[in-house]
């Protein structure tokens, strides 16, 4: 056992476990294909929402998405594997890429046992399912493609980049709906720091900007239907949000042993310090009012991390702009912060990507590592009447340059899973011991 202690730290007895950091991060969004112009986007508070171009909507509630513009396969997939995979799964491949070479990890070097990849979906390939069920319908069952099933089902992005990297580890799914992500960093955490792995490629990936998708969450009534104004559609804690808008793409990060990266000297973006899951046990697809369940999550993820409230200072929320969730999380995020929430910085960056379900959790991790890289918050969109819930500082329209040690990030799904990740701003001199 030994004694951790750090800025705005509670003293925690703890078995000695290895260090995790993040070395690399890949982000295919609605604002750009690529970290870098995805980062640059946000900051501006440019939007990434728009009439639904993917399919022909016109006879829909909703008719409005986030989806991934200028996104070209063959930039990232050999032409005659396209085929064999869906939508998600391309964009899986291009982040991980993204992150890899950001991370400038040699697999040539590698111990290939080492690696390991955790990669999920909330749903899978939704469009591959409805097209290849409408070939069934119309033509029998010889028409349905041979690639049907390993382009659909979930673990096949973890499959598919671990195949492209050789990666012989750990090769890890899951599928918690919109926590999905989440879960996948937060796991590998726990697989780099048991040991099981050196080197975990973790994330989330979604493409289900399809009709029956749309349809589903329309059916539902869970979706804006702000259709002659994509772009503020998506309005996180404003009095006149009226649901999320379905956004696609993935988020991807590289995250290693921290004496591994110190190693082979590699760039360290942030340090990951803190982890936690729990499960509302209320509702299929709906908060309890009170948000107890996201402030027992934020509250164990501040013990992992050793943490008092006021450490963090910058909160990228789940917050999906719905009306009881928003309102639930925001409870939560002033039960939980306490006398420090007038001073958090606090923000949804779906008002401008949408809700990349299973993909989201993810993105939002990569969002939060650059902010603490860059030592400026992002900012939210579209809020014009602030829900009374929100006590805390929103960082509105564009970034506000801030000075931050750790951040925190949420996720919650239906079925009542949450999930939240704390990073930690990496050392000045990497080699120092903390």
């Amino acid at each position: 056992m030994h004694v951790e202690k750090g800025p705005g730290a509670l003293i925690k007895m703890t078995n000695q476990q290895r260090r995790v950091v993040v070395t690399g991060v890949g982000l295919v969004s609605p604002v750009g294909v690529g970290t870098e112009v995805t980062w640059r986007a946000l900051l501006q508070g440019e939007s990434g929402i728009g009439h639904i171009a993917l399919f022909d909507a016109s006879g829909f509630s909703c008719r409005i998405a986030g989806e991934v513009k200028g996104f070209t396969p063959e930039d990232f997939i050999e032409r005659k594997e396209i085929k064999k995979m869906g939508r998600f799964i391309q964009f899986a491949l291009a982040a991980s890429e993204f992150a890899m070479k950001q991370a400038r990890l040699d697999m040539t070097v590698e111990d290939a046992e080492k690696v390991g990849v955790y990669v999920g979906s909330g749903i899978g390939a939704f469009e591959v399912i409805e097209r290849e069920h409408s070939k069934l319908l119309a033509s029998g069952p010889n028409r349905v493609s041979p690639f049907f099933i390993t382009a659909t089902i979930a673990n096949l992005a973890a499959g598919q980049i671990s195949i492209r990297y050789g990666a012989t580890g750990p090769n890890l799914t899951c599928a918690t709906a919109c926590t999905t992500g989440a879960h996948a960093i937060g796991e590998s955490f726990r697989v780099l720091q048991r040991g099981d792995a050196d080197v975990m490629i973790a994330g989330g990936s979604e493409a289900a900007v399809t009709p029956l998708s749309v349809a589903g969450f329309a059916a539902m009534r869970a979706l804006s239907t702000r259709n002659d104004d994509p772009a503020t559609a998506s309005r996180p804690w404003d009095q006149g949000r009226d649901g999320f808008v379905v956004g696609e793409g993935a988020g991807v990060l590289l995250l290693e042993e921290y004496e591994h990266a110190v190693k082979r000297g590699a760039t360290i973006l942030s340090e990951l310090v803190g982890y936690a899951a729990n499960s509302d046990a209320y509702h299929t697809n709906a908060p309890p009012e009170d948000g107890r369940g996201v402030r027992r999550v934020m509250q164990l993820a501040l013990q992992d991390a050793g943490l008092a409230p006021s450490a963090i200072k910058y909160l990228n929320a789940h917050a999906t702009s719905t009306p009881l969730g928003d309102r639930a999380e925001a409870r939560a995020i002033c039960d939980t912060f306490g006398e420090s929430a007038k001073d958090l910085l606090v923000s949804s960056t779906k008002s401008m990507t949408g809700h990349l379900l299973g993909g989201a959790g993810s993105l939002e991790a990569g969002i939060t590592v650059l902010a603490l890289r860059d030592q400026i918050a992002p900012p939210m969109t579209n809020l014009q009447d602030v829900d009374d819930a929100c006590a805390f500082c929103l960082v509105r329209d564009k970034g506000v340059p801030t000075t931050m040690e750790y951040a925190m990030t949420n996720s919650f799904g239906f079925g009542g899973t949450n999930a939240s990740l704390i990073f930690r701003r990496p050392p000045a001199d990497p080699t120092a011991k903390q």
